[in-house]
């Protein structure tokens, strides 16, 4: 098995880890690979570039880059692709699903909020996959059940979905702590794609390993339910204090605000 991170961002796009950091930081979790998915929307040919050059100049034996590109598509859905660097002039998500598959990549919706589940389920053409944990958008403690559920009416239509995992790393506070074990010898692009490609994979955040078919037994999916609940409230809370701060005046040190998007 291979230890490695799915779903982070550098300074080529809205990262505030440059690429050398990121190797570094990845190595340090003892990670062999890195699938960097920078905004599309940030980078034209130029930086595109300069961008996959670099990944693979800071590749090697030890620790390697899988350069791709994260797709944002209208009514606010974002679509990953892994593996591919082409720029698609088109925002409608199954437009940007097939020429993710024609370049080689593997396509999965990010993070979809659930008011958007409906309208994914009307796709035609669907996925390889579902980030059915975002560590950034659902919080550190827990994945929404919710989004395992769609996944699971989706595979009903498509049997090879996936469930993925992701980190969705932005900031140098944030939480880095889920990981993605791939099943291959070895950590190159081509490997880790088709073990993506193929679901020859887990998730894993401490002790938990959750499969990549997104069967979750009931009683985990109940407790994921309560901790995601718990941590929705608090980070709701956070906000509504730092609104209320910001209407008097108060300006809470970026300390405070750093440590917090640490914990939660």
């Amino acid at each position: 098995m291979r230890k490695g991170v799915l779903h982070c961002h550098s300074t080529y796009s809205d990262g505030e880890f440059s690429l050398e950091e990121l190797r570094a930081i990845f190595v340090a979790a003892g990670c062999q690979f890195a699938c960097v998915t920078d905004h599309a929307d940030s980078v034209d040919a130029e930086t595109l570039a300069s961008y996959t050059d670099e990944c693979e100049q800071r590749s090697d034996a030890a620790f390697r880059f899988i350069a791709g590109l994260e797709y944002t598509c209208r009514n606010r859905l974002h679509v990953l692709g892994y593996g591919s660097t082409v720029l698609i002039d088109s925002t409608d998500p199954q437009e940007v699903i097939r020429r993710i598959r024609a370049a080689g990549g593997v396509a999965v919706i990010a993070h979809p909020r659930d008011d958007a589940f409906a309208r994914i389920e009307t796709f035609e053409t669907l996925p390889d996959g579902i980030e059915t944990w975002n560590s950034k958008y659902d919080g550190r403690y827990a994945p929404r059940p919710g989004t395992f559920a769609l996944l699971a009416r989706l595979k009903a239509r498509r049997p090879d979905m996936t469930a993925f995992f992701g980190q969705d790393l932005h900031w140098k506070a944030q939480y880095r702590g889920l990981f993605t074990e791939v099943e291959c010898e070895t950590a190159d692009r081509a490997s880790v794609l088709g073990a993506l490609r193929s679901g020859a994979y887990a998730g894993v955040k401490d002790r938990l390993r959750l499969p990549s078919s997104g069967e979750v037994a009931p009683d985990l999916l109940a407790r994921f339910a309560r901790a995601h609940r718990r941590s929705q409230l608090i980070r709701r809370a956070i906000k509504q204090g730092e609104a209320w701060a910001d209407g008097i005046g108060v300006m809470l040190p970026s300390a405070m605000k750093a440590h917090l998007r640490r914990i939660f």
